[in-house]
C-alpha cells in the first residue's frame, strides 16, 4: 500500500534526522544490554531484534549483552531448587549454576540469537567461556559485624563471579565478519570454574574493552527522575555523582548509574539507560535527537553530531 504524501513527509524527515548520527556511528561499537520487559514481551522481542539488524546494516558493530533472571528463577522453581538471594545477588551453588549455564547460555541465548536472524541478522551467540572471552573471580559480600570488635563477615555466594579480565579477540572477529554477537554473563575463573556474572556489569566492562562508543542499559523504567520525578534526559558524571550523593538516585537505579559510570570512566563515548518498554528505543536513541532515556556522559560537549 502506497504512503500518503504526509505520511512520505514524515518518512523523510525521520530519514534526514538519523543521517547525521548513522555517519557519525558508522564502524563504531554499540554495546546493548537486553533485559526487562523487552525481552519478555512478544511485540518489543520482535522490536528490539529489528533495531539490532537494521544497526548493523547501516554499518553499526552491535554487541548484545542479556540477563535471564525470571527464566532461571522459573526453571529452579520447576525443578524444586530454592532461590536465596544475598543484596540482590543469587546464591548460587553448584546444582544452581548449572541451571543458570543451561538457561543463560542456551535457552536465552539461542532465542536471542534466532529472533535476530529471523529479522536479517546474522547473530552468533556465545558465553564469556567461549574462547576465554570473559575471566572471571568469586565474587563475596563483605558485611559489617553487629558488633564494632567483631570482624566483618564474609558472606559465600557460590558461584557468583565479577569480572577479572576480558579478551575481545572474538568479539573482534565475529564482529568484523559482519556476524552480531550475543553474549550471555558467564564468566571462566582461573581454574576452570564456571561463574555467574551481573549482565549489567558484564555490559559495561565489554563496552570499556571493546573501546564502545556507547553503552545502552535497556530498563523497565523511563530512565533517570529527579526529585520531582521528572525525566533528566542527559547527564554529565559529575551531575550524576552529586545525584547519588543527594540521595536522587538510589535503590535499583543505582547499580545501572555506577555501571554506567564506569564505563563511561573507562573510555566509552556516552551510556544510555533507555526506557525498554517503548517500541525501538534503541532505534530512537541512537538515530534521533530526543532519545527515549537518559544519557550519562564524562562531558556533555561534543557527543552530538552537527546536523
Amino acid at each position: 500500500m502506497s504512503l500518503s504524501i504526509d505520511a512520505a513527509h514524515r518518512v523523510a524527515v525521520v530519514l534526514v534526522e538519523a543521517l547525521p548520527y548513522i555517519r557519525r556511528f558508522r564502524g563504531q561499537t554499540i554495546v546493548v544490554k537486553y533485559g526487562g520487559n523487552a525481552m519478555v514481551d512478544a511485540q518489543l522481542k520482535h522490536s528490539f531484534a529489528r533495531d539490532i539488524v537494521l544497526m548493523k546494516l547501516v554499518g553499526m558493530n552491535p554487541v548484545v549483552v542479556h540477563g535471564g533472571g525470571p527464566q532461571i528463577g522459573e526453571l529452579l522453581g520447576r525443578l524444586g531448587i530454592q532461590s536465596r538471594f544475598v543484596d540482590g545477588q543469587r546464591v548460587t551453588d553448584a546444582a544452581t549454576m548449572d541451571v543458570v549455564e543451561m538457561v543463560l547460555g542456551g535457552l536465552v541465548n539461542k532465542d536471542i540469537v534466532n529472533l535476530i536472524n529471523s529479522h536479517g541478522g546474522r547473530a552468533v551467540g556465545i558465553t564469556g567461556k567461549d574462547a576465554a572471552a570473559i575471566r572471571a573471580r568469586k565474587l563475596s559480600l563483605r558485611h559489617a559485624g553487629d558488633d564494632a570488635s567483631l570482624p566483618d563477615e564474609i558472606i559465600d555466594l557460590g558461584h557468583v563471579g565479577e569480572v577479572e579480565v576480558i579478551d575481545t579477540a572474538l568479539l573482534d572477529l565475529l564482529s568484523g565478519r559482519d556476524f552480531i554477537p550475543v553474549v550471555a554473563p558467564i564468566g571462566v575463573g582461573a581454574d576452570g570454574a564456571t561463574y555467574n556474572i551481573n549482565a549489567d556489569t558484564v555490559a559495561g566492562k565489554l563496552a570499556a574493552a571493546l573501546k564502545a562508543e556507547k553503552l545502552m542499559l535497556l530498563t523497565n523504567t523511563a530512565g533517570v527522575l529527579d526529585g520531582s520525578g521528572k525525566l533528566i534526559p542527559r547527564m554529565d558524571a559529575a551531575t550524576a555523582q552529586a545525584l547519588i550523593a543527594d540521595g536522587t538516585i538510589h535503590g535499583g537505579m543505582l547499580p545501572k548509574i555506577n555501571c554506567a559510570l564506569d564505563a563511561v570512566a573507562g573510555g566509552v563515548g556516552a551510556a544510555h539507560i533507555l526506557d525498554g518498554r517503548v517500541e525501538h528505543a534503541v532505534l530512537l536513541e541512537v538515530f534521533t535527537d530526543s532519545g527515549v532515556g537518559t544519557l550519562i556522559a564524562g562531558a556533555l560537549d561534543g557527543i552530538w553530531p552537527a546536523s
